[in-house]
């Protein structure tokens, strides 16, 4: 028997309404645009056009997240699948879903997966990976929901054992004190046999960071101004590409890159649909995102302040990115062990 089409099988929920994002959107833009340090909310550069600008950034040689994080699944996919092992992967911010389906693989293996959940606030890139799984894995239940994984996570289905995968080293994209209330939200939503599967990228030479988001053909600069021209399509502002010049850096305090565009001169910008001037002067930079970057052994303390427990924590060969896999549990833990690919030391404890 032919297997069914994937719009059978595929269900779409939408979490907020058109009209309560664009409101909660256009308030965090003012509040954003007001701040200490002027900055847009990381939301604009995911429109249609920029979520395929951003999958043209994941194939950058010097993008290299997505290639160390894929070589960590490739190599302990299996073992993820048997430590879990779940009937429902739940991703969030899943995009192009590419790395998402060496677990999915392993899991369909493993014959224990029945559905895939997929959260993520861009509806085109929700809409595409979430067919594209239904196409590729016929069997599986496939539900996706348009929503805010900072604020939707309780709403997501529940039942049987679930890994919760948070790929690509999104956290990194939240400032300290929303990565800290995502982590405490996750912890409560685990169910006593879920686990959290966890992409971070750590901290390394910072020719190599700020090469990364600097790449010698401009997308990823591309991919940034897009931010611009979605506020002046959808706020009626007055954003010149020519009036700003685009630099990301390496910020060593915080240990994060700094995406930003900077003011060439003075000038002011205006937003109709804000009703707001925003003035820039010489020099002044406008944040687009942040980029955080983690030391395992400050990772393992920071998500155990969150109510959860790290199982296992493997790095690619180069050291440059981690993924971990994690448990609820308010109870501290004095040390994990950090694994190298090489060696796949493993720990005493497991799912």
């Amino acid at each position: 028997m032919a297997s069914p089409a994937p719009e059978q099988h595929v269900r779409f929920n939408v979490l907020r309404d058109g009209h309560a994002r664009r409101s909660a959107l256009y308030e965090a833009t003012r509040q954003s645009l007001q701040g200490e340090v002027k900055a847009l909310p990381p939301t604009w550069l995911y429109d249609a056009r920029g979520s395929r600008m951003y999958e043209e950034v994941t194939r950058l040689p010097e993008y290299y997240l997505p290639h160390r994080e894929r070589d960590i699944l490739h190599a302990h996919a299996r073992a993820i699948a048997e430590r879990t092992p779940a009937s429902t992967l739940v991703e969030l911010g899943p995009g192009s879903a590419t790395n998402t389906r060496l677990l999915l693989d392993a899991l369909d293996a493993a014959g224990t997966l029945e559905r895939f959940v997929a959260l993520d606030v861009s509806e085109d890139a929700l809409r595409a990976s979430a067919h594209m799984i239904a196409e590729v894995y016929p069997r599986l239940s496939v539900d996706a929901f348009v929503g805010d994984f900072e604020r939707d996570l309780g709403l997501l289905p529940h039942g049987g054992r679930r890994l919760i995968a948070f790929l690509g080293s999104t956290i990194g994209n939240l400032y300290p004190a929303k990565r800290a209330t995502l982590l405490g939200a996750v912890a409560d939503a685990l169910g006593p046999e879920d686990g959290f599967l966890l992409g971070i990228d750590l901290v390394k030479d910072v020719r190599r960071l700020e090469a990364a988001y600097n790449d010698s053909r401009g997308v990823t600069e591309a991919f940034v101004r897009n931010a611009l021209a979605a506020v002046n399509d959808e706020l009626a502002a007055s954003f010149d590409q020519a009036r700003f010049v685009y630099e990301p850096r390496w910020d060593p305090d915080h240990e994060w890159m700094a995406i930003e565009l900077r003011a060439r001169g003075a000038h002011a910008v205006r937003i109709d649909a804000l009703e707001i001037d925003v003035a820039f002067e010489q020099d002044e930079p406008l944040r687009v995102e942040i980029s955080a970057k983690f030391r395992s052994e400050e990772f393992v303390r920071e998500v155990e302040q969150s109510g959860l427990r790290v199982e296992s924590l493997w790095t690619d060969h180069l050291g440059d990115f981690a993924v971990a896999l994690m448990v609820a549990d308010a109870r501290p833990q004095a040390n994990v062990t950090t694994k190298r690919e090489e060696n796949d030391v493993r720990r005493s404890k497991h799912l």
